[in-house]
C-alpha cells in the first residue's frame, strides 16, 4: 500500500483568476484509510475546490494530492475508478425511472450488465428503494432523490466514497436511513469522506473530523480527541463556532 492514508493533500494551492485572496492556502490535509472523515467548513472555505481537485474535476497552483499511493499529477487513469462521487446537486434524469437512471450511470462506468444488474438490486435493497424501482424519478420525495443519488455514485464499489452535503433537504427518516447506512458502508471497508453542515450529523458518525477555514485546515481530530483539546466545547458545533467565528460567509 505504500501509505496510510486513503487521500493526502501536501500544500495544496489554488487561486482563482480575478480573486485577490487563495481559495486553497497551503492545504494540507490526511485522510486515514477506513475513517468516516467529516470536513467541516462555513461557506466560501474551501471545500468544493478541495473535492473537484481530488476528483481530477479543477486544476490546482502548486502541492500534492496522492489518493491510495497515486499521485495525481501522474494523471488520473488509475485514480478514477477508485472514487465514487456523490455531489450536492442532483444528478439524475427526472423523466426516467430510478432502474433506468442506475442502468445508464453504470453503463457510464463500464460495468459489465450481470454485475451491475445485481448491484442495482443490492443498493436499491440496501437504501429501502426496491418497491420504487420503476417509479419515476420525478414522482419521488427529496429523501428518495437524495438515496438514488448516492446509489449512483457506489454502483462501481469504489474504495473511497466522496460525499458533498448527502442529506441536504431530506426528511427525518431519510436523514437516519442514509446516515446508518453509510455507518454500514464504512464497517464493510469503504473509506468516506463527508462534507456537511450539519454539524450533529458529524458528531454522531464520523470517526474523525477536520475543520477547514480559509483555505487551511485549522484542526483535525476524532470528535473525542477535540472535545478533549477544547474543553470549553461540548459539541463539535460550539467548538466549529469558536474555531470559525460566527460571522456570515454568506458572500464568499
Amino acid at each position: 500500500m505504500g501509505t496510510k492514508y486513503a487521500i493526502e493533500t501536501r500544500g495544496l494551492n489554488k487561486t482563482y483568476k480575478g480573486k485577490a485572496h487563495p481559495t486553497l492556502n497551503g492545504l494540507s490535509l490526511r485522510i486515514p484509510y477506513g475513517s468516516l472523515f467529516g470536513l467541516l467548513a462555513p461557506n466560501g472555505a474551501g471545500k468544493t475546490t478541495t473535492i473537484n481537485i481530488i476528483c481530477g474535476l479543477r486544476k490546482y497552483d502548486s502541492g500534492e494530492v496522492i489518493v491510495d499511493g497515486h499521485f495525481l499529477s501522474d494523471g488520473m487513469k488509475p485514480i478514477k475508478p477508485l472514487l465514487g462521487l456523490v455531489p450536492q446537486d442532483i444528478a439524475l434524469f427526472p423523466t426516467m425511472t430510478a432502474y433506468e437512471n442506475l442502468r445508464i450511470l453504470g453503463g457510464l462506468y463500464g460495468i459489465k450488465k450481470e454485475l451491475l444488474e445485481k448491484r442495482i438490486d443490492e443498493l436499491l435493497e440496501l437504501f429501502d428503494l426496491s418497491a420504487s424501482r420503476h417509479s419515476f424519478i420525478n414522482r419521488f420525495s427529496g429523501g428518495m432523490n437524495r438515496r438514488v443519488n448516492l446509489i449512483a455514485g457506489m454502483l462501481h464499489s469504489p474504495k473511497i466514497l466522496i460525499l458533498d452535503e448527502p442529506t441536504v433537504g431530506v426528511d427525518a427518516q431519510s436523514r437516519r436511513l442514509i446516515l446508518e447506512k453509510l455507518k454500514d458502508i464504512n464497517r464493510s471497508g469503504t473509506t468516506i469522506l463527508f462534507i456537511s453542515h450539519y454539524l450533529e450529523e458529524a458528531e454522531q458518525i464520523c470517526s474523525e473530523v477536520a475543520f477547514m477555514d480559509n483555505g487551511s485546515i485549522i484542526c483535525q481530530g476524532s470528535p473525542s480527541e477535540l472535545k478533549n483539546i477544547y474543553k470549553s466545547c461540548e459539541t463539535i458545533e460550539s467548538m466549529y463556532l469558536l474555531l470559525t467565528g460566527k460571522r456570515m460567509r454568506d458572500n464568499q
